[in-house]
């Protein structure tokens, strides 16, 4: 197996109302069949998927799902940058769990809660530039 992760698939209670969250940030859909909302990212996908559906595919009661343990992290050039993406999911929807604040490893980092329940770790990290497309590496990009 290549160390790799192709596609993240949320579950959410509300397929619409997700989506529209996500597009308030400023990403576009990919044409997708009916019952999923896909958004294209580097090298990456995020997957929009009913919860009650994605439970019965995985043949579990949709209680046994929860959200909340698990971050999705957004890396970002700058502290500014980092800011203005956590003011950027407030406006469109999101709880501000915590705002970006430098944290004992020398990078900044805040939280939001996205409608659908999921939690978005917004960070910079001065350790881990990101490359010219936005790309993220634990040790950075060196060009």
């Amino acid at each position: 197996m290549e160390q790799r992760v192709s596609l993240i698939t949320l579950g959410v209670p509300n397929l619409n109302e997700a989506a529209s969250f996500y597009e308030a940030l400023g990403w576009n859909r990919v044409e997708t069949p009916d019952g999923i909302v896909v958004f294209d990212l580097i090298s990456q996908t995020l997957g929009l998927y009913p919860i009650e559906k994605l439970a019965e595919d995985m043949g579990l009661p949709v209680e046994a799902l929860g959200t909340g343990a698990t971050t999705l992290s957004y890396n970002t050039r700058s502290v500014e940058e980092a800011q203005q993406v956590l003011a950027l999911a407030e406006e469109a929807g999101a709880g501000i769990l915590k705002h970006v604040e430098e944290v004992f490893w020398g990078g900044h980092v805040g939280y939001f809660r996205a409608p659908d329940g999921h939690i978005w770790e917004v960070s910079y990290n001065p350790f881990s530039p990101l490359s010219e497309e936005g790309a993220f590496q634990w040790n950075g990009f060196t060009s």
